[in-house]
């Protein structure tokens, strides 16, 4: 099988999507049109809807691969190594310093640079 009939979205993904935006787009109106209506209400219905949203999406092609993705990220994720407290100090000491270093150079590279112009000039600044 070649890789674009394995991607091939069916006529039935198709309608998931609609619906799925169709279900996006009611949660946005509804939300405006029971302004009047708790926020808690409001709020549950909102995130209810996008739930079943999301899990009409996840049946889909795409979806799935989308999911199948995320659970290989988060397997990734788990296989780095984070540094230390103290190696997170260290380097942010070590940036911190370069900063303030760049900084006072770079205001003084300003200083000279002004002088020298205004010499050439002759305007005092």
């Amino acid at each position: 099988m070649s890789a674009n009939t394995e991607n091939a979205s069916t006529p039935v993904d198709l309608l998931k999507w609609f619906i799925v935006i169709g279900l996006l787009v009611l949660a946005i109106a509804g939300n405006h049109i029971y302004e009047e209506t708790s926020v808690l209400v409001r709020a549950l219905g909102v995130v209810v809807s996008v739930i079943v949203a999301l899990l009409i999406a996840s049946t889909t092609v795409k979806g799935s691969q989308f999911v199948s993705f995320a659970k290989e990220s988060r397997t990734e994720v788990r296989k780095v190594v984070w540094p230390t407290r103290q190696e997170t100090t260290q380097t942010t000491i070590i940036v911190m310093v370069a900063v303030v270093i760049m900084s006072l150079l770079l205001w003084m590279l300003d200083g000279i640079i002004v002088r020298v112009v205004s010499f050439i000039t002759g305007l005092g600044i």
